[in-house]
């Protein structure tokens, strides 16, 4: 791996695609409970274009950029010329924070998602059961939210690290 100090221009500019990949990733999914609100007001066709297009850029586009995020971050760990070990608390946590993330996101909120936009694009949607999913939506989101302000706190705070 390119060693480098965390000063360093190399260290610096996996940093910012760290940031780039997290804002992107992050940002395209912590919107989606206002995207399903909105489809939920235009029932048929015109909400199920809204679903559908949220659902592509959150589950198609940004969750690559999700994935990249401890790709990224284990790089600068390896970068930093042992400023940052893996044995620091807010690396490892970090890590299981993603995970967790990650595992809600696939485990239960895209599955859950799939079938919300399946009713909302229904012309006579099961009402219990969209109701239902959209406060599942809704809790699996606040969950999702909660890991990555926790996950942010850590990379700015990074309890464990020297000095910290």
């Amino acid at each position: 791996m390119l060693s480098a100090t965390i000063a360093s221009t190399p260290y610096k500019i996996v940093l910012v695609l760290h940031i780039l990949a997290a804002i992107i990733g992050f940002g395209g999914m912590m919107l989606n409970g206002v995207y399903a609100s909105e489809a939920r007001k235009r029932p048929g066709p015109e909400g199920g274009a809204i679903a559908e297009a949220n659902y592509r850029v959150s589950w198609k586009i940004a969750m690559w950029f999700i994935y990249a995020i401890p790709v990224l971050g284990l790089a600068l760990v390896g970068m930093s010329d042992k400023a940052w070990k893996f044995g620091q608390t807010w690396v490892w946590l970090a890590l299981v924070l993603w995970l967790a993330v990650v595992g809600v996101a696939h485990g239960v909120h895209r599955p859950n998602i799939r079938r919300l936009d399946e009713l909302i694009k229904n012309q006579n949607p099961d009402v219990a059961e969209l109701e239902r999913r959209e406060r599942l939506a809704a809790t699996m989101g606040a969950v999702m939210s909660v890991l990555v302000v926790a996950s942010l706190v850590l990379m700015v705070f990074k309890p464990g690290a020297p000095g910290s």
